[in-house]
Formats: structure tokens, sequence, C-alpha cells
């Protein structure tokens, strides 16, 4: 089962609270935080992926291209990549 980070709709100058519950991928997303019912969203979080080459992107020449750069996600983006 996943696990999934929420945090509350603070209004402008309040601090949002975040934390974690484990759901399945089938169940609805939270709309409230199960203790105090205030109103929550689901945060999305980033995850890895590691591209290994051949033909499944862009720019391949087929088996035994160079593995694609690790560039981030492209000019202005921001990331720490």
């Amino acid at each position: 089962m996943p696990t999934y980070v929420y945090e509350t709709m603070a209004a402008a100058g309040e601090v949002a609270e975040r934390f974690e519950v484990r759901q399945g991928m089938t169940e609805a997303p939270l709309t409230a935080h199960p203790a105090s019912g205030v109103p929550v969203r689901r945060v999305v979080m980033g995850g890895l992926a590691t591209f290994t080459g051949g033909s499944a992107y862009a720019g391949s020449t087929g088996a035994g291209s160079a593995p694609m750069p690790m560039g981030g996600c492209g000019s202005g983006c921001g990331c720490a990549m």
C-alpha cells in the first residue's frame, strides 16, 4: 500500500500541516484531516526515473547507443538535478 502526503489548506499567514497516510491506489483521496476535520489536499511528490539507453527515448540510435544525459527538466526549470 503506498503512502501519500497530505497538507492542510491553511489560510494566509497560517502554517500548513503535512502528514502521511497509507492508502490503496484505488481509494479516494482524503478531503479532510482525519483528526481535526480541516480541509486537506494531496501533495504531489517527485519520483526517480532511470534511463538506460536503447530506443525507448528520443534521439536514440538503437542498441549500443549512449545513455540519455541527466540534465534536469529543461531550461529554466529550477530543479536541483
